[in-house]
């Protein structure tokens, strides 16, 4: 027997490993949801954006940062309709945790500005920024509008850019009131696997997340020396409601045991396990990670994908 025939005559059946991955899934949320916090981001005032899906990576890293000590979250989204409720479930969790939700564009100049600036007056400080927003877009190349390539390019990269102008210079300031004595914090930016490599995304998705791994690179180099660190998530698939109608066709389909199958893990993710990345860099326990463009993806984009027992 080959290597590759020993590996997949020991692989489990299509149905076991869904059930497998849906008993994980479900053992990772409940972990997130009833794990007491530890502190992480005592003190810490804190912008995301992008928290408006019920599902979403915003939404969960908002309660996460939450839990972890923040005293201030600015929470940030262009459709208003799940604001109140994501600022209701965090004050009545953690109240003592001061919530401010803003209805806004994240590709908007005047209010990235606007939110950076507020944090410093109303908390004194800006410790992280998690530019989370972005947009999908689903159009084959051909049928692909300039209008739809520089709508994503704004959503998705220039966000992320504006992100780390504004709250670089917020974070620069020091206000030993507020326990700020230097200059500090983190900036995170959402990219995903179709900014590493091809065959995760469409063109003009692909582009502007490749250009949000090139903005952290490159904005770590031009913040040298000011304790600001700038850094990515690859996001691979998640379920999020960005994603849900590719989840809830597979469902209806009965081919839900088939996503996520192209990872070693063989499964998806969900929100939750990006939030605990970007809980990682926002915390000091990523103090000496900066510049990079970390891939949350199952180990998606390790390799090509592989076939056990075909080359060809």
């Amino acid at each position: 027997m080959s290597g590759y025939d020993k590996v997949k005559s020991q692989q489990k059946s299509a149905e076991e490993h869904y059930q497998n991955t849906v008993a994980r899934i479900q053992q990772i949320q409940s972990q997130f949801n009833d794990s007491p916090g530890s502190g992480k981001l005592k003190g810490k005032v804190a912008v995301v954006t992008g928290v408006g899906s019920l599902k979403g990576i915003g939404r969960a890293a908002a309660i996460l940062f939450a839990r972890e000590g923040a005293t201030h979250l600015y929470l940030i989204d262009y459709d208003g309709t799940n604001l109140p409720n994501l600022k209701s479930t965090i004050e009545s969790k953690y109240p003592q945790v001061k919530v401010t939700t803003i209805q806004a564009d994240a590709a908007n100049e005047a209010a990235i500005s606007g939110v950076c600036e507020l944090a410093l007056k109303e908390a004194g400080r800006l410790d992280v920024f998690f530019a989370n927003a972005g947009l999908a877009s689903m159009d084959p190349l051909h049928d692909t509008t300039v209008e739809t390539f520089m709508n994503i390019m704004r959503v998705n990269a220039l966000s992320c850019f504006l992100a780390v102008k504004h709250a670089s210079t917020a974070m620069m300031k020091t206000n030993s009131s507020r326990g700020k004595d230097k200059s500090g914090g983190s900036i995170i930016l959402t990219a995903s696997t179709a900014g590493i490599r091809s065959g995760a995304g469409t063109v003009d998705y692909s582009a502007a997340k490749a250009a949000v791994n090139s903005i952290a690179k490159t904005s770590a180099y031009q913040l040298q020396k000011t304790d600001i660190r700038v850094n990515t998530i690859c996001p691979g698939l998640i379920e999020t409601g960005m994603t849900g109608a590719t989840f809830d066709y597979a469902r209806k389909r009965g081919t839900a045991g088939k996503i996520g199958q192209l990872n070693p893990l063989g499964r998806y993710g969900v929100a939750e396990e990006i939030a605990n990345a970007a809980l990682f860099l926002a915390s000091d326990d990523s103090s000496y990670v900066n510049g990079q463009n970390i891939a949350v993806d199952g180990g998606l984009s390790a390799s090509h994908p592989v076939v056990p027992g075909r080359w060809a």
